[in-house]
């Protein structure tokens, strides 16, 4: 039969342990902010460090299309 308060209480107990764990694995929010490592020199903006050249050179001609990609993203140079 079963089924009682102190069962529902013990499984209850280990759901919420269960949940706790999880939570403490942390954030990916906090690694992603670190990881915005590349920065617009005119604006300021900042882009995650796997951003490619071509996302760079897009950000340029569109937000500032009177000023040079290296301007922008001296990285870049070569």
């Amino acid at each position: 039969m079963g089924g009682g308060n102190a069962q529902k209480s013990k499984m209850a107990r280990e759901k919420n342990l269960e949940k706790q764990k999880a939570a403490a694995k942390g954030s990916q929010l906090d690694s992603n902010k670190k990881a915005m490592s590349i920065q617009c020199k005119v604006c300021m903006q900042t882009f995650i460090c796997t951003t490619s050249e071509v996302k760079c050179k897009e950000h340029a001609e569109a937000k500032h299309p009177k000023s040079d990609l290296y301007v922008c993203f001296p990285h870049l140079k070569k």
